[in-house]
């Protein structure tokens, strides 16, 4: 290992830290066996539910060489969206903190060409390509492997003491850098409060998420008519869901984030149930509009909403 690369390895991780991002790891690109073989299992089960376009490019899920040709380096990310303040009324409709801020796509996308600007200073014209949760990347997977935590119960990545409410991206550049090879450890142990918790038995097993029954793919993804065996079991989430989180033991000292761009529009936070049934999509569109609900839209949110009514 040349000190060139020990130096250039730092100064990424160092820049990193001072756009914002929380935490940066680096991995070699390379073939992901084991979460391959991982991923072929939940399809064939069919735990994906609607979503299929998680059965297109597997191989480039599973090397990210075949996804950029002449990969050599995956720098991974983390951004923590952990909110100083949460919604006020607590028989209001419950949002999934990660949508509290404006889209996480944009703040992150923004960061990133920031990274491959200072990569570009310190070492040349290098070939680069951002994900973020927008192309057929294992972003668990791969900040696992670049150290930045390990993969808990619930399926979420965990950042050691620090929890598990955070956004994880990656540059992936054609540049060889030195890999962290510090792994976490798994300290679920015999932990099985998300499991416990989940009001719909999403969690089939440890480790292993079942979207047909997830309250966040239901809320976010799910197109057409909620089926009625969600009803009373929603906890009156309206988009998205924490509940696997929230309880936690790696999240009850969880530190609000420091991006202002993820802080929330003050008016969500003091929305009663009365206003957010009683919503239009004009006044969703003003509070809402840079969010990622705007993705999903109005029209699934009310969705959402009136099944919650019953």
């Amino acid at each position: 290992m040349t000190p060139e690369r020990e130096s250039r390895a730092k100064y990424i991780k160092e820049a990193a830290i001072e756009l914002g991002f929380t935490s940066c790891g680096i991995s070699r690109a390379c073939f992901l066996e084991d979460d391959a073989r991982r991923l072929e299992k939940w399809l064939s089960s069919g735990m994906h539910a609607g979503m299929k376009y998680m059965e297109k490019h597997f191989e480039k899920r599973a090397d990210p060489r075949r996804l950029f040709p002449g990969a050599r380096s995956v720098i991974s990310v983390l951004l923590n969206y952990y909110p100083a303040k949460t919604q006020e009324d607590p028989s209001a409709p419950v949002l999934a903190k990660y949508a509290y801020g404006t889209d996480y796509h944009y703040v992150i996308k923004k960061k990133l060409k920031k990274l491959h600007n200072v990569i570009k200073e310190i070492a040349g014209n290098v070939a680069c390509r951002s994900f973020v949760d927008s192309a057929p990347v294992l972003d668990r997977a791969w900040a696992v492997r670049s150290g930045l935590g390990w993969r808990g119960k619930n399926n979420c990545l965990i950042a050691g003491n620090e929890g598990s409410f955070f956004f994880a991206a990656e540059l992936i550049v054609d540049m060889d850098l030195p890999a962290d090879t510090h792994i976490q450890k798994e300290k679920c142990g015999d932990c099985r409060l998300c499991i416990e918790a989940c009001p719909t038995g999403a969690l089939a097993e440890p480790y292993v998420l079942d979207a047909r029954k997830c309250i966040s793919y239901i809320t976010t993804q799910h197109k057409g008519r909620i089926p009625d065996n969600f009803r009373d079991k929603m906890q009156n989430r309206v988009f998205g869901c924490d509940i696997c989180q929230d309880v936690c033991p790696f999240n009850q000292k969880a530190k609000s984030h420091s991006e202002p761009l993820l802080d929330p529009n003050p008016e969500m936070l003091m929305l009663t149930s009365r206003e957010w049934h009683a919503m239009d999509e004009d006044r969703f569109n003003s509070i809402f509009g840079n969010t990622v609900l705007s993705v999903s839209g109005y029209p699934m949110v009310k969705r959402n909403l009136e099944f919650s009514k019953g």
